[in-house]
């Protein structure tokens, strides 16, 4: 059968199917009744395990939907099954959370890692229908090449001929993240200017035609997944939680533009970014984002001001942000100097922080973001820190049992601290070798060092203790209370100055 007879646009389905058309849903209900018999008959099928009170569910809904009504006709089936009528079922098929979507190929599950917007489904699961690597001829050509946002073509002699084995990995390796095609036809090649071997990707953005660069004969499947997936980024394109994880993965600075879609001067505040994205693409992602509907994320990178357009660069891999000053008219030229400094190195990060508090009167030692370094890095001090979030419920739970861990240590304080730190509210400094992921974190900082050890038992604080007594490098005996002890003076901690940004 040929490809045009399975293969349509993840865009042109998407049009076609943008108002749901009355009558039955094309989603299968499945029960423990029928599950087996629907599931395992399938070539291929999606199905989605939810619950009705669950919001995500809800905002999904529509979504899939209009995707199983799209891919009925290339004979990709999507399913769903009620948690709650039915929380046996979906206790057997591992389902922790809503919505869980799982891709079932021939019977055997395998996790679901695309988006959950339409266009999106549609396209993954096209991806998921077809071989690794499709057949392309002069026939299904121009439809292909237009398939997906990313689509890489191998130019053949033979279907043999190098570098087909590692193009064939490749595509085994990425089929869910980028369409792949394979052609040994001649006339087709001819008629593209191409010679064989050759490498070409196609995509619906930027240039939209880029041959590989080098010897494609030699290829091998990093060098051909790298040289995808540098071109998978756009120069500047929005970004949203759909697109989000391109970016993040990516492993470069992101360079945000945040703007206001409605304003009548978007296109000029984007074409200004645009030049100096092009220059320096190679080292930093570009993107803007709808400052209205993501205005938390612009304060969570220190963009105080509800000011737009605004412009910061992200180090995603040390979450540090370096927001250019709010006061400072966006110009083109200001931009680029901005993103000079930073691939430069010159830039100093902005760190967000509590203010230092007056008194420390708790024996769990209140720490904030701008004496962070001077009170964890004491060579004569152990330091044990919690990094919290405020509203975290198990945060919450901990709170009594921390406390009663810093009142057991109060006698000797002077040695041993035990700390705690609102994550959210105060930013790392770059001398600290990790990012907090998750609520609470408890980390052990010996004396003697700038090294960290995981706490991963219970919490407990019997566990607590002992983890403490197993790491601590100072002596841990509090002092006889007969004991004379000189009173020892008050240590002082200078906040840190930063030149303006």
């Amino acid at each position: 059968m040929r490809l045009s007879t399975l293969l349509t646009s993840a865009s042109s389905l998407f049009l076609a199917t943008l108002v749901l058309a009355e009558g039955p849903s094309d989603v299968i209900d499945l029960t423990p009744a029928n599950f087996k018999s629907v599931v395992s008959s399938e070539k291929l099928i999606l199905v989605e395990f939810f619950a009705p009170w669950c919001g995500h569910c809800k905002a999904l809904a529509p979504h899939y939907e209009e995707a199983a009504t799209a891919l009925k006709e290339k004979d990709v089936k999507l399913a769903k099954v009620n948690c709650v009528d039915e929380p046996d079922l979906c206790q057997a098929h591992g389902v922790q959370g809503y919505p869980t979507l799982k891709v079932f190929r021939d019977g055997e599950p395998a996790d679901y890692t695309g988006p959950r917007k339409t266009d999106g489904i549609i396209s993954y699961m096209i991806k998921q229908s077809l071989p690794a690597v499709s057949e392309v001829t002069v026939a299904n050509f121009d439809e292909f090449k237009k398939a997906d946002k990313i689509v890489a073509i191998a130019y053949l002699s033979s279907p043999s001929d190098a570098p087909a084995a590692e193009f064939q990995a490749t595509a085994e390796k990425h089929r869910d993240d980028y369409l792949f095609g394979q052609s040994t036809d001649s006339a087709l090649i001819e008629a593209a200017g191409l010679s064989a071997p050759t490498i070409v990707l196609y995509r619906a953005f930027d240039d939209p035609v880029s041959v590989y660069p080098y010897p494609a004969l030699s290829a091998t499947v990093e060098e051909i997944e790298n040289w995808i997936k540098e071109l998978s980024v756009p120069t500047l394109a929005e970004v949203n939680a759909e697109n989000y994880m391109v970016y993040a993965q990516s492993g470069k600075p992101l360079a945000y533009l945040f703007l206001d879609p409605t304003s009548e001067n978007k296109d000029e505040e984007i074409e200004r970014v645009r030049v100096v994205a092009l220059e320096h693409k190679a080292k930093i992602n570009f993107v803007w984002i709808d400052a209205i509907k993501f205005g938390d994320h612009a304060k969570a990178l220190n963009l105080v001001e509800a000011t737009w357009p605004s412009f910061v660069i992200q180090d995603l891999e040390k979450q540090l942000k370096y927001p250019l000053e709010q006061t400072t008219e966006l110009t083109a030229d200001a931009i680029k100097e901005w993103v000079e400094s930073f691939v430069a190195g010159t830039l100093q990060a902005t760190l967000k922080s509590q203010a230092i508090p007056e008194s420390q009167d708790e024996a769990v030692y209140n720490l904030v973001g701008k004496e962070f370094d001077q009170v964890v890095f004491q060579d004569d001090k152990d330091v044990f820190v919690e990094f919290y979030a405020s509203w975290c419920g198990h945060c919450k739970r901990l709170k009594p049992i921390w406390d009663t861990l810093g009142e057991h240590y109060a006698a000797v304080k002077d040695r041993v601290i035990i700390a705690k730190i609102d994550a959210p509210e105060n930013d790392l400094p770059p001398s600290v070798p990790f990012r907090v992921a998750g609520f609470p974190t408890l980390k052990f900082k010996p004396a003697g060092t700038k090294d960290w050890i995981d706490y991963d038992g219970d919490r407990s604080l019997e566990s607590l203790i002992a983890f403490v007594d197993e790491h601590a490098k100072n002596s841990l005996e509090a002092p006889a209370k007969n004991e004379s002890t000189p009173p020892q003076p008050p240590i002082e901690f200078h906040e840190q100055t930063h030149d303006e940004l």
